[in-house]
C-alpha cells in the first residue's frame, strides 16, 4: 500500500514538473529574450482569436547604419531602450517584438481609416527625435509605421508590410494600407517581371549588346562604338538597362549582365576594326569575380588598346582607393577610362583630377536643348575648357539634332554621340559590312 502511495506521489509530482516545464517552454517559445515582449509566433496565436482588432507596425530607421557604428552591444540597447518606450508610451496596447528592428501594435478595437489616421499623426509625434544615452553617449532614434484599414484582415500581414516598403521608400513618417491602393498588384507584376528578366539572363541569348556610333566632331567619321545593354525576353520584347538592370541587382543577377555584355562586346569587335567602350558600375568595379573576368579577358584577347571602359559619374563611389587601383590595372593592358554622364549630378572636378581619364563624356540633360539653353552652354564651355587643359578629351551624349550637334562643334567638343547620328543597333557588322547606298 505504501508502495503504491509512493508510486502515486511520485507520478503526481513528475505531470506537476511536465506541466511546469511545459509552461516554460512554451514562454520561452512565445517570448523574445532580449526586450522580454512577445514575440511574431505570440502575436500570430493572438490574431487568430481575434476578429476586431487594429495592427500596426512599427519599423527603426537606419537601425543597422547605428549597430554598424556602435556596435551589437549599444544595437541591443536601443532595442530594448525602444521596447520600453512603445510599453510607456502605449499602455491601451499589446506590444511584440516581430523581427529584429520591427515591433508590432495591437489595438483590441478596429480603427476607421481616418480615425487610424489620426492615431499615426499623433504617434509619428510621440516617437519622433527619440533620445538614449548610452555611456555618456546620446543616441537619437526615429522609426516609421505602417498599418491597414481595411475590413477584412486576411493576409493582414503582406498589406502593412507593403505599406511599410512604401513608406520607406517615399519617406514618409506612417502609410496606411487600403485595397483600393493595388499595391499587392504592383508586387504581382513586379514578381511576374523579375522572373521573366531572370530568364532571359540566366539563358544567355535574352541579353545583347547594342552598339550606339560615336563620331570624331572634325571629321565626321565613325571613330568608336558605345556597348549598351538590351534585354530580350522570351516573347521578343526589348527592354531597356533603367528598366531591368535595378531588379536584376535585386535578384542578384546582375554580374552575369556586365560578363555578358563584355564577353559578346568582345567577340564582336574581334571581327570589326573599331574603338568600343563599355559601361561598369562602382558595383562591378569592386566585385572580384569581375575584376577577375575583365582582367582575364584583356590578357587572352590583346584587344585592350581598343577598349575604353566608362564609369558613371553619378554613381556613389564609396571607396575611391578601389576605383584607383582598378583603372591602373587596366591601363597596363592599355585601356581607356572614360567618365560617363558628366554633369548629372554634382559633379566633382577633384574627382577628375585625382581619376585624370581619357574621355568626359558630357550628360545629356546638358546637350540636349545646348543651341537655345544658355546655362547649359556656360555650363558645357566651362567642362570643356577645364578637359582641354587637363588633356582629355570630351564626348557629347544625346545629340539629337543637327543644331545641337552645330552648338557641339562651336564649343569645341571633340566627339558625339546621338540618335541624330545613328541610334543604337545589334545590327553593327551587318551596317559595317552593308552600308546603304
Amino acid at each position: 500500500m505504501k508502495k503504491e502511495l509512493l508510486y502515486e506521489k511520485e507520478c503526481k509530482q513528475l505531470r506537476t514538473e511536465l506541466a511546469s516545464t511545459r509552461k516554460t517552454l512554451m514562454e520561452q517559445f512565445y517570448i523574445d529574450p532580449l526586450t522580454s515582449l512577445p514575440n511574431l509566433y505570440k502575436l500570430r496565436h493572438d490574431l487568430e482569436a481575434k476578429r476586431h482588432f487594429t495592427f500596426i507596425v512599427v519599423n527603426i530607421d537606419n537601425f543597422k547604419l547605428l549597430n554598424d557604428f556602435y556596435g551589437f552591444i549599444v544595437g541591443d540597447f536601443i532595442l530594448e531602450s525602444f521596447a520600453n518606450t512603445l510599453k510607456q508610451t502605449l499602455e491601451d496596447a499589446t506590444i511584440y517584438r516581430v523581427a529584429g528592428d520591427e515591433f508590432a501594435i495591437v489595438k483590441q478595437e478596429h480603427m476607421s481609416f481616418y480615425t487610424l489616421k489620426d492615431y499615426l499623426v499623433q504617434l509619428s509625434k510621440d516617437l519622433a527625435h527619440l533620445q538614449y544615452a548610452y555611456a555618456q553617449t546620446e543616441i537619437f532614434v526615429d522609426c516609421t509605421f505602417a498599418s491597414s484599414s481595411g475590413e477584412v484582415q486576411s493576409d493582414i500581414f503582406s498589406k502593412v508590410n507593403m505599406a511599410l516598403k512604401y513608406a520607406k521608400e517615399e519617406r514618409l513618417k506612417f502609410w496606411i494600407y487600403e485595397d483600393t491602393m493595388k499595391l499587392s498588384q504592383v508586387y504581382e507584376n513586379n514578381l511576374a517581371y523579375a522572373t521573366k528578366i531572370r530568364k532571359a539572363i540566366v539563358d544567355l541569348s535574352g541579353i545583347v549588346p547594342y552598339f550606339q556610333p560615336i563620331i570624331d566632331n572634325k571629321s565626321n567619321k565613325i571613330v568608336k562604338f558605345e556597348s549598351l545593354s538590351r534585354l530580350i525576353d522570351g516573347q521578343g520584347s526589348i527592354h531597356a538597362p533603367d528598366a531591368f538592370i535595378p531588379v536584376a541587382k535585386k535578384i542578384k543577377v546582375y554580374d552575369i549582365i556586365t560578363k555578358t555584355i563584355i564577353q559578346k562586346s568582345f567577340d564582336i569587335f574581334s571581327k570589326v576594326p573599331y574603338d568600343f567602350s563599355i559601361n561598369l558600375s562602382f558595383e562591378d568595379i569592386i566585385n572580384e569575380q569581375i575584376y577577375g573576368y575583365i582582367i582575364k579577358v584583356l590578357q587572352d584577347s590583346k584587344m585592350g588598346e581598343r577598349v575604353t571602359f566608362e564609369l558613371l559619374e553619378s554613381e556613389n563611389v564609396d571607396d575611391f582607393d578601389k576605383v584607383m587601383r582598378f583603372f591602373k590595372e587596366i591601363r597596363r593592358y592599355g585601356v581607356k577610362i572614360a567618365i560617363d554622364d558628366f554633369g548629372s549630378g554634382f559633379s566633382n572636378f577633384s574627382y577628375i583630377i585625382n581619376l585624370h581619364p581619357d574621355f568626359i563624356k558630357i550628360d545629356g540633360s546638358l546637350i540636349r536643348a545646348l543651341d537655345t539653353d544658355k546655362n547649359a552652354q556656360i555650363v558645357v564651355e566651362t567642362i570643356v575648357d577645364f578637359s582641354k587643359k587637363l588633356g582629355i578629351k570630351t564626348v557629347a551624349e544625346f545629340v539629337h539634332s543637327s543644331t545641337v550637334l552645330s552648338a557641339v562643334k562651336k564649343l569645341g567638343i571633340d566627339y558625339s554621340q546621338g540618335y541624330y547620328i545613328d541610334e543604337p543597333s545589334p545590327k553593327i557588322i551587318e551596317k559595317l559590312l552593308h552600308p546603304r547606298e
